[in-house]
């Protein structure tokens, strides 16, 4: 069957507000972690993780870091309005160049409280940082069908987006956790390795990880590498489609530097562990790339990406996933590329064939979510054991929640 034929209410289940965890516990790797492997499902903490990984495995982890996305301004009324930094606008090319932006930068974004902002109405907000008072102003550009653009402008005007949105900008909590965001967010919806600006929602599955568990990698001779995915807003919610044809997959940045890739190249006949969904999806964007520059050698940078239904209309032709990967250097060094950046939109469901990795390391998922599918994709039917276990043995679910660790049947 093509996904595009898939039921969204086949994946769905009953999660009790209760068992949404509002908080992380006050040790990392203290969190319960769910391991399925082969049909069985056992138990254990994260910080025995290292055990459950064999000896001269690969760890993909994603270093996306989340960016202070969310500005309050306050209306000279009183009225507060909300927004909410999604992507920028295209002529940016990434979301690294934008957040490099001086004086003025064009976003994308969400907007509690629209029909308070008139058009031609400028929001302002005022700070002071270490003596020198930062104002930052908002002026509604238009509206789309699913985000506003908004020109945000300030002083001073040699300060950064990324540094702006420092100062001014709140850790944007998911939804579904509904409180303020805390002193404690700051650090804990935030992996102990994020590095890149971009994400406005954490890669949770990375929260767990300490230095002490880094440390008993290495000593396992366990490798470690990173990749990058810019978590949007659309990761975490739930489809509102009855079958997959009518949804439309968000497209998020990837960058990846042309040594992992060789580094996966050189260990797919290794065990290659993907931590986190959105590193999932980022590692296995790689085949289709690479399939793509064989299929077109001379494609430009520009049209290099993954659309969402590649994986099922493709005709990779037994395409093994170590030739994609040979192609997609060359054509690297034939660019004079040291890093791949670029958009996927990559849809994993049901009748997805995983070209590259072994094993998934996540959290537990929303109902009726793009990442449940790709749970469900790796493991069949099991997820609803999987989730049913989870639900009836006091595990916490999403962002900070406990974790899972997924080996595809019949793996390793």
């Amino acid at each position: 069957m093509h996904p595009k034929n898939i039921s969204i209410l086949d994946y769905t289940y009953h999660l009790p507000d209760g068992k949404i965890a509002k908080h992380p516990l006050a040790e990392r790797d203290a969190s319960k972690l769910l391991i399925y492997k082969n049909g069985k499902i056992s138990e254990d903490i994260y910080r025995n993780i290292v055990s459950y990984i064999p000896e001269n495995s690969l760890l993909i982890f994603n270093n996306t870091k989340v960016v202070e996305a969310r500005i309050i301004f306050q209306k000279p009324t009183g009225g507060m309005i909300e927004i909410f930094c999604l992507e920028p606008d295209e002529q940016y090319g990434n979301i690294s160049n934008a957040l490099l932006q001086q004086k003025k930068v064009f976003w994308k974004c969400l907007i509690g409280g629209a029909s308070k902002w008139k058009h031609g109405q400028i929001l302002e907000k005022k700070i002071k940082h270490d003596n020198i008072e930062i104002v930052l102003s908002a002026s509604f550009i238009k509206k789309e069908k699913d985000y506003f653009l908004v020109e945000l402008f300030w002083q001073p005007e040699d300060l950064s987006f990324a540094e702006i949105l420092h100062f001014v900008g709140v850790i944007p909590l998911p939804p579904y956790i509904k409180r303020q965001t805390e002193l404690s967010d700051i650090e804990r919806y935030q992996t102990v390795y994020a590095k890149n600006n971009g994400s406005v929602a954490a890669p949770t599955a990375g929260l767990h990880f300490t230095d002490n568990i880094f440390k008993e990698l290495t000593d396992k001779h366990i490798q470690k590498d990173n990749v990058t995915l810019h978590v949007g807003a659309g990761t975490f919610m739930p489809l509102k489609a009855e079958t997959l044809a009518a949804h439309n997959m968000h497209s998020e940045f990837i960058e990846v530097e042309s040594s992992t890739i060789k580094l996966i190249l050189d260990n797919l006949n290794n065990n290659i562990f993907t931590v986190g969904t959105t590193s999932l999806r980022t590692v296995e964007s790689l085949y289709w790339l690479g399939l793509k520059t064989i299929s077109e050698p001379n494609i430009k940078p520009e049209n290099l990406f993954v659309l969402q239904w590649d994986p099922y209309e493709i005709d990779n032709k037994n395409i093994s996933a170590g030739k994609s990967l040979e192609s997609l250097i060359e054509w690297m060094k034939k660019n004079n590329l040291q890093k791949i950046i670029t958009r996927t939109q990559l849809l994993i469901a049901s009748g997805y064939q995983f070209e590259i990795i072994n094993a998934l390391i996540t959290n537990f998922h929303q109902p009726q979510s793009t990442l449940l599918l790709l749970v469900a994709a790796l493991i069949g039917e099991d997820w609803k054991k999987v989730y049913e276990h989870a639900i009836n043995n006091e595990f916490r679910f999403l962002s900070y929640g406990d974790g899972c660790l997924f080996f595809k049947q019949e793996e390793i």
